[in-house]
């Protein structure tokens, strides 16, 4: 992955230790960014598993 830098040459991606990825940090944090896509994707399959479910039960019934 190829890092983007400043034009003062600074980094502008902000680096975080493996230890902290899981942390529950608040605000606009690298960590509330992993956060939000492992419960969007939570949210994502549970509601995919419930279409299913009903679609399936539905079918039966017509």
């Amino acid at each position: 992955m190829a890092t983007e830098s400043a034009p003062d040459g600074t980094s502008l991606l902000e680096e975080v230790p493996s230890d902290e990825l899981n942390a529950w940090r608040r605000g606009i944090t690298p960590q509330a960014e992993i956060w939000n896509g492992r419960l969007a994707m939570l949210g994502l399959s549970v509601a995919l598993v419930v279409l299913l479910i009903v679609r399936l039960f539905s079918s039966g019934f017509s």
